[in-house]
């Protein structure tokens, strides 16, 4: 392998993978190679505020970011209902936008890893992308979704929000899931095949690397599988939790009492109306708040004494000084709770966030509420149980000392090139 080998890391059009990935492209570069980004559109600037390059991929106005927050907007009633629910209201048009958005980019990615010749691509998504298996070059799947993504006969089906034992559960959610996604998945099937790639099975979007597969669920919330993944293509990080500037909280006009740190990611963002409802309860408590609001910070103007607004946060940073965390449930905000031992109240919206709310529950790191179907007396006293669970406390203390004592990052760095050079040689 050459002294700086090129490695090209491709997050989806998120913030959770596209900062997950900011994490393994430093330890890349602390170990000699040179990580850069293939960027979808509305993500420019994102890696490079962190010192890497970008290379921008291209696509027309039906698949751009506006259009993403456009399909937000239009989905916001549907994080109401049950995952069973959304399977017809949200996941399966999702399916739908995100193969739009493969189809879209192919000629932009193919002509972007032509250009850049990289010697692995690392994908961090929830779908395969025709040009990376067609350049011919390794690539590697980060799965920083629920561990759920990969099938298991012992693992709850994705995006399910069930617990292993519920057999019933499982056989009603298969059964409806199966036609509901059976269109996008022929659309993607035959826009594979006509790019030359075999079809992959019903319901399966992405499959497996050959060469390597990274998979954040820390030990303490992870499954126990019927098929045991092979050690030698699939490692299990505990978590993958970056580094960032270190955060000084402001002082509040009402300073006294815990910190509680509030993001539901930039998806949740978009809920002013819900933050707003909860900002109403934050005002009646003993503690203070800092919550992410994305890039809403103009809709509120009432803000009570012990809270802070902000548009953008070092999240691990804060994280780290928290002494509960609010969130939707996405695998980076799980996993970044468990290695500061930081207990979650996971409130979610969709996608694998059902998944790690029943998680948190099942595993007693925490626990979980509807998004919106909450008392104020509920959720005040919910966020008060869980400030003053010390034995919950306690567990936590040591799933962070064992996370932190093998960093995700540090570990994902290591497996990529040593599997490199294997294959090099």
């Amino acid at each position: 392998m050459s002294p700086s080998p090129v490695i090209a890391l491709f997050p989806e059009a998120s913030f959770g993978a596209a900062l997950n990935c900011v994490g393994i492209a430093r330890a890349l570069q602390a170990r000699g190679a040179e990580p850069v980004f293939l960027c979808h559109p509305g993500f420019t600037g994102v890696f490079a505020e962190y010192g890497f390059r970008e290379y921008h991929l291209q696509t027309g106005p039906e698949t751009g970011q506006g259009r993403w927050q456009d399909f937000v907007n239009t989905h916001l009633p549907h994080f109401d209902l049950s995952p069973e629910a959304q399977l017809e209201t949200y996941v399966a048009p999702t399916w739908e936008a995100i193969v739009d958005t493969v189809i879209a980019v192919e000629d932009s990615l193919e002509a972007l890893i032509a250009q850049i010749r990289p010697e692995a691509i690392l994908l961090d998504n929830v779908i395969m992308f025709p040009a990376i298996l067609r350049s011919g070059r390794p690539w590697v799947r980060v799965v920083s979704c629920a561990e759920t993504e990969i099938p298991d006969p012992c693992v709850p089906p994705y995006l399910s929000g069930l617990s292993p034992a519920d057999s019933a559960g499982r056989a009603r959610w298969e059964r409806l899931c199966a036609p509901l996604l059976r269109p996008a998945h022929n659309r993607y099937n035959a826009f594979r095949k006509a790019r030359g790639l075999k079809p992959l099975p019903a319901g399966q979007f992405l499959e497996n690397s050959d060469c390597l597969n990274l998979l954040l669920a820390p030990s303490a919330v992870r499954y126990k599988r019927e098929a045991p993944l092979p050690e030698e293509r699939f490692v299990f990080l505990e978590g993958c939790v970056r580094e960032e500037g270190r955060f000084e909280p402001p002082v509040l006009p009402r300073n006294a009492g815990p910190l509680v740190y509030l993001s539901f990611g930039s998806l949740g963002a978009v809920d002013t109306a819900q933050i707003k409802r909860m900002l109403e309860v934050f005002d009646t408590m003993p503690a203070r708040f800092f919550v992410n609001v994305g890039g809403y910070l103009d809709a509120y103007r009432r803000v009570p004494d012990n809270v802070f607004l902000g548009s953008w946060f070092p999240q691990p940073s804060v994280v780290a000084r928290a002494d509960l965390f609010i969130h939707h449930g996405g695998n980076n905000s799980f996993c970044e709770a468990l290695f500061h031992g930081v207990p979650s109240l996971v409130m979610p919206y969709c996608w694998d966030g059902h998944d790690n709310a029943r998680r948190t529950a099942d595993t007693g790191v925490g626990t979980h509420l509807h998004r919106s179907d909450w008392t104020p007396d509920e959720l005040r006293q919910t966020i008060l149980d869980l400030l003053e669970d010390d034995a919950m406390r306690a567990r936590l203390a040591a799933i962070s000392a064992r996370m932190q004592a093998e960093p995700g990052v540090e570990r994902a760095a290591a497996a990529v090139l040593e599997r490199l050079d294997a294959d090099r040689h």
